[in-house]
This record gives structure tokens, sequence and C-alpha cells, in this order.
């Protein structure tokens, strides 16, 4: 059995009770200096631009990422498993760098609540990252809004480049769950507000500038990424960049600050790079690709992690996002719980405290599908974290190890919520096999494939389709994406975080 804790203590009670080391000592740990930093108080800063272009030249560390099964509401754990590997590596001695997306307030808020982990595997100062922390996040929106509030100022000025008011799909954002805000009209009140139609908000993490700030390469990038955005089109069907406003430069500027990631630490003190926050059933649900480049010249090793399950942010982690910043990665975690597997199972969620043998089998093929994209589809190394909770039995966990070794892989349990990093260490070592390896990864389609076929092979491969039928406004579409320069771009599939082992 787990061992478990005499007293339950929450998060905030167990980081509060940690005595943080000031942000210039956890800098020192992957050779930055005080003057590398803009201190943002103690315990926060950021890395300029400067110091990483600095530090281009070194060599990267390997690169670890943490997926899941498919998400179910008794919980995976996959950033508490992320951090608490990390933690578990720098123990073991090696220079060991996380990076993390940062929470949304609205999750954080909602039923989620927030995102820097949890018990003895958590980033820290935790109220500040789940709260405002930097302001990257306010940066975001009021870039989104600036370029929302350029449209209506177009229309309302006269329409000189014919924007159909009916065909405009750039949304404003908040960082809030506001469902009354997702449909709205605007221009009410008379010819002095401006030009009424029909429009939307978003939540922040997944606005389309979000997207952007996470994939630019540096500032100037972030610039030409905010004026390619299409805010929709004119009446003769031809798309309208945010450039022909003019608003690309503006919305540069006000991310000037939000694109430096920020350095922070966990509990434990290893150092954290927490930058950026797409969501990964609508975006592509990884931390920005700079923070990521600069953990890879910071540290020898690190564990970065991708939203939901392997068919979401994993697949967009390595088709968008690596391809896009030439991201090579070494091994892949795949995070369970046995409580998540019999509920896969039709184990509802009152009753999962009790031992069921027979569900967690039934279950088990949900994660049988994730080793199956990981090792077979992606060509990568796939150890199986078993996040353990109370209830989970000596039998339940025996049998989740043999349904992991007959697939030909290995099961590892991560304590790392109760241990902390030394609850971790047998993942760690079991990572450490894989790291010196030789290159193994593959995409799952070739850049130059069309969409169709694009979308096809993630369907396929991915999703376990036996194939793609569309509809006749969705060929339409892709018709007219093939002829523009987005034919070559990478496909991001917006689907429901549900399992995709099941009928």
């Amino acid at each position: 059995m787990p061992s478990t804790p005499t007293t339950v203590r929450s998060d905030l009670e167990i980081a509060r009770d940690v005595s943080l080391l000031p942000i210039v000592e956890v800098a020192r740990r992957v050779g930055l200096e005080p003057d590398d930093l803009d201190l943002y108080g103690r315990y926060k800063a950021k890395l300029p631009g400067a110091v990483r272009d600095r530090l281009n030249p070194l060599p990267d560390g390997k690169l670890v990422l943490v997926t899941a099964i498919s998400p179910t509401p008794a919980g995976e754990g996959k950033t508490t498993t992320t951090i608490g590997l990390g933690d578990a590596l720098a123990r073991l001695g090696h220079r060991t760098v996380i990076a993390l997306r940062e929470p949304s307030l609205g999750p954080a808020f909602g039923v989620k609540g927030g995102a820097t982990g949890g018990g003895h595997a958590q980033v820290a100062p935790m109220e500040d990252i789940n709260l405002h922390f930097t302001g990257d996040f306010h940066a975001v929106t009021s870039a989104n809004n600036l370029l929302a509030a350029m449209i209506d100022n177009h229309l309302h000025q006269g329409n000189v480049l014919g924007l159909d008011p009916r065909r405009i799909t750039f949304q404003r954002t908040i960082d809030m769950n506001d469902r009354a805000l997702r449909d709205v009209v605007l221009g009410l009140g008379g010819k002095v507000h401006g030009v009424p139609r029909e429009a939307g908000f978003c939540i922040t993490p997944a606005s389309e500038v979000m997207a952007v700030l996470c994939l630019a390469s540096d500032l100037q990038d972030l610039r030409e990424r905010c004026g390619n955005i299409i805010v929709g089109h004119t009446f003769d069907d031809r798309p309208v960049r945010a450039r022909e406003l003019e608003a690309h430069g503006a919305m540069a500027v006000l991310l000037r600050d939000a694109i430096h990631p920020n350095l922070v630490q966990t509990l434990e003190g290893t150092p954290a790079l927490v930058h950026g926050g797409p969501f990964a059933n609508l975006a592509h649900g990884c931390n920005t690709l700079i923070a990521t480049r600069t953990a890879l010249k910071l540290g020898e090793i690190v564990v970065t992690e991708a939203g939901f399950g392997a068919d979401l942010g994993a697949e967009k982690f390595l088709d968008i996002k690596c391809r896009v910043g030439g991201l090579q990665p070494s091994v892949v975690v795949l995070v369970a719980t046995i409580r998540s597997l019999k509920m896969h199972g039709g184990v509802a969620r009152a009753d999962l405290a009790v031992e069921n043998l027979d569900a967690l089998e039934r279950g088990a093929s949900n994660l049988r599908r994730h080793m199956h994209v990981v090792r077979d589809v992606y060509g990568l190394p796939c150890v199986v974290a078993l996040n353990p909770f109370p209830g989970d039995t000596l039998a339940e966990i025996a049998a989740l190890e043999s349904i992991v070794a007959r697939e030909g892989g290995r099961m590892v349990p991560a304590e790392v919520h109760a241990r902390g990093g030394a609850g971790g260490e047998a993942l760690a070592r079991a990572v450490l096999e894989h790291l010196d390896g030789p290159p193994s990864f593959r995409f799952v389609y070739e850049a130059e494939a069309s969409l169709a076929t694009k979308i096809e092979q993630i369907a396929m491969r991915v999703y376990g389709a036996r194939g793609v039928t569309y509809g006749a406004a969705a060929r339409r579409e892709l018709t007219r994406l093939e002829a523009t320069e987005l034919a070559t771009a990478p496909v991001c599939i917006a689907k429901t975080p549900y399992s995709f082992s099941h009928d």
C-alpha cells in the first residue's frame, strides 16, 4: 500500500510551511547571476532576451515529456508528477529544470483549482502563480482586446478594407469563466458607439494571442505572428489579417515583458520556468517554446508536461511544438491512476474506493491505447507512472503492474504527492535508463502533406478512427485553405478530452 501522511494537510498549508530560497540562489543552481534576472520581488524573476541570447550557443539538455491517460473527474496528477520527477532527478544529482504552463484564473476559481502541483510536489510561491503572477495573462488579454477594439474601430471609421461584420472571427477574451459573454451583441446605443454586430468572448488560454505567444521564438517573431492573425473576411471572401489594421506592432509592445520566461522554484528548490498557458483541448496545451528552449540550455535534464492525455496535449506538443521549435524528446512519462482507470471501466465516482479488478482491467484499455500512441506512433520510450491514492489496494496495484508488463512496458509508483522528490526517485531512475538511447522520435504526419491527410493521420493513427468524413462546408473550407500559405501548416484539432478507447 502507498504510504500516507497521518494528518491530511492542504496544499496551501504545506506550501506555507516551506521556507523558499531567494530566487537569486535558485538561479545560481543553473549558472545565472543576479544581474541576469529581472526581479519580481524576492521569489520570482523573468529571464530577459539578452540572457537567452547568451545561452544560445550552449548544448541542449535532455527533454522528458509528461503526459497522461484520458482525464476523468477522479484525477491523474500530471503537474504533480512533473514537479516530483524534477525534484527526484535533482536529488539524484542531475541539474534539472522544470518547464510548466501558467494557471488560468478561470479554472483556478472554477472546478479545477490551481495548477501548481499538489502535496509535497509544488511550484512556489503557489498563491502568486495561481493568481496574477507576473502579469503575463493580463498582457495577453490586453493585446487580444486591443486588436478586437481596432477591428470595431475600423468598421466605425468607414471599413476601407471591406470587412464583412458577419464574418469577423476574432473574439475578445477574458481570463475568467463567464458563460454569459460567450455570445454578445456589440455597438448598441446609437451611431457613436460603433457598428452593431454579433460577437463573443473566449477565455484567455483559448485565445489565438496566447497560442501565438507560446510558439514565438523572440519578440520580432511574435510581432510577425500577431500580424498573421486572420481577423475575418471581406464581402468578396478575402481573408483580412491583423497587420492590415496595423495592430501587430502595438500588440507586440503590450507583450514585450510577457514574452520573457518566469523563473520560480519547487518546494525543494528545483528551478522551474512557468510561462504561457494555452488550453490543450483547443490550442497546443504546453508552455512557451521560449521557456522550453531556455530550460534546455540551463539544465542537463528538462521535465515538461502537455495538457490532457497523449491524444491531445502530447499529440500537439509533438506534432506542433516540436516541429516548430526543433525539439527532440527522449522519453515520455505516462501518468495513470487506478481511480481513473476504474472510472474508464465504468465505475461511478462514488464507488471508486471499492476494490474492482474487473473494472480496472476494462479501463486499462485506455492506458494501453495511450501507450500505443507514444511508443508505436511517435516511436518514443514510455514509462508508466502510477500516481497512488490512499484507497488503492495491493491487488489493484499488482494487477495494473501486470497489465503494463503484458504490453511490454514498465509501471513505476511515484509517491511524490506524499513524499516529494524522495517519492519519485524510482521513477527518476526509470527515466534515466532511456535518456541516452538513440533518437527515435517521429512525427505522425509530414509537413508537406495536405491538410486533409494531416487530419486523417491524426484521427486514424492517434484516435483510432477508421476514417474521416467531411461535410460540404468542411470540404469547401479545406479546398480554400489548401490554396493558401496555410496548406503546409501543422494541424491543431479541437476536441473533447473524453476517452478514445470506447465505441
